[in-house]
């Protein structure tokens, strides 16, 4: 092996061993802090969703479809509707992580002042549930000699679906009936599941139904073109929404279903909750900000019922705001996502406290690096200083021919001595004390 490139290997291989044990430290606190911090999320969560071909159905496909070019993978969970997802959050054993959940649905948890940590945090607001009360026109004809439903307590006698037992519906539909002091023994009421509820109504079994629902469920879509069916028009709406916090009144335009046929033909007025994505707190904060950021791809957009960046929202939220849903809403996305790919980006957005305050620790043990790699090199030049003074005062007392012997073996010994060059001039300066010790023992008059 060439000099140069011995020397060199050695003087790093010096640093190494020099520099170990603070690398090791490093390395130990790295790792301590990538198991607090657990930086990285799951890639599989379980989602909550709702009725096949309800909305919640169809938006929890394109929470799956973005979420998938993350790397995340989404496992939907459909459900009988929001009232099903809070008990599937609440069940350790469900292995639901987040859920959509209508406003209002939550009928027994307590609010305001006397409100309980249930262990469930809200991502935000999403949209508006309107309450679509669909009815059959041949039914007001038969039941109410009129063409159109024009109040709710018009429905004594009418057969009702008001949605299966799971989804907020039945619950929502209490409170409306309640408000308008009607007595539900009047209404004979069914809970039929939502496509078997449309084919009953469809076939004149059913006089009317309720959805709570965004208009992006198909089967409202279908009902809202259907000859025959008409949508209940919330008259009162802005006192409904007065009444219970949870709801907001708005508008279904005329002719926003189908311009060219100007259905619907006069502005209708609804009442709607908010539908809202709840997780449970022990969700990792990773996952938490890539399901607002979902969000806000998902439901940013200008709708029926919204402006363009209206939704996903703080407000109208019934859980606590979670950190990382508080986060986005202030700052927006991290910065480094869009440079980066997400898992680096979340990496160092995750750990970067950590590395700081690492950096902190690391930077005054550092200062001892520097003078132990000296004492490590010189200690290799001044260990021979020992047996050359010992050959010195050795000089009158033992013959000069054994002690020139050992001093050309220390002299051997320290040729194969190999140090930076930063250093060179002290393995030189032994030399010359190397001589300048022989020259002794050989002067004239030196014992013999």
């Amino acid at each position: 092996m060439p000099k140069v490139l011995r020397h060199t290997l050695l003087s790093m291989r010096d640093l190494l061993v020099t520099a170990g044990p603070f690398l090791l430290i490093a390395l130990v606190l790295l790792v301590l802090a990538y198991v607090a911090l657990d930086p990285n999320p799951p890639k599989k969560v379980v989602l909550a969703t709702g009725a096949e071909q309800g909305a919640y159905a169809e938006f929890g496909k394109r929470y799956a479809a973005w979420l998938k070019q993350r790397g995340i993978q989404v496992v939907l969970r459909n459900t009988q509707g929001a009232a099903e997802n809070l008990a599937l959050l609440r069940d350790p054993a469900s292995g639901v992580d987040l859920a959509f959940v209508q406003g209002g649905a939550d009928d027994a948890r307590p609010t305001g002042e006397d409100a309980v940590d249930d262990g469930l945090v809200s991502l935000g607001s999403l949209f508006f549930e309107p309450v679509w009360l669909f009815y059959r026109e041949d039914s007001a004809q038969r039941l109410l000699k009129a063409d159109r439903l024009a109040n709710l307590s018009q429905l004594a006698g009418w057969r009702l679906n008001i949605g299966p037992p799971g989804s907020g519906v039945p619950n929502l539909v209490k409170k409306l009936l309640d408000a308008n002091r009607i007595d539900a023994s009047t209404i004979t009421l069914q809970q039929l599941p939502q496509t078997p509820a449309v084919v009953s109504f469809l076939g004149g079994e059913t006089d009317a139904l309720v959805f709570a629902s965004a208009p992006e469920s198909l089967m409202v879509q279908m009902l809202l073109q259907t000859p025959g069916i008409k949508l209940f028009d919330f008259a009162q709406a802005e006192a409904y929404s007065r009444r219970f916090a949870f709801m907001s009144p708005v508008t279904l335009p005329r002719g926003v279903v189908d311009l060219a046929r100007d259905v619907p033909p006069l502005d209708v007025h609804l009442v709607a909750p908010t539908a809202t994505l709840v997780a449970k707190q022990a969700t990792h904060p990773a996952l938490m900000q890539l399901f607002v950021q979902a969000a806000q791809a998902i439901h940013g957009e200008a709708g029926w019922f919204q402006r363009k960046g209206e939704f996903p929202s703080a407000n109208n939220t019934e859980w606590p705001l979670a950190k990382e849903a508080e986060r986005f809403y202030r700052n927006g996305p991290p910065v480094l996502q869009h440079y980066l790919p997400f898992w680096l980006a979340n990496l160092i957005d995750r750990m970067w406290v950590a590395l700081v305050s690492i950096i902190a620790i690391l930077i005054p043990l550092s200062r001892v690096v520097p003078p132990l790699y000296q004492f490590r090199i010189r200690s290799r030049i001044f260990r021979w200083y020992g047996q050359l003074r010992a050959v010195e005062d050795a000089h009158g007392e033992r013959p000069p021919d054994e002690l020139a012997k050992e001093l050309d073996a220390i002299e051997s010994r320290v040729e194969n001595v190999t140090v930076p060059l930063s250093y060179a001039d002290e393995l030189y300066a032994l030399r010359s004390h190397i001589n300048l010790v022989r020259r002794r023992l050989l002067a004239p008059g030196a014992q013999t």
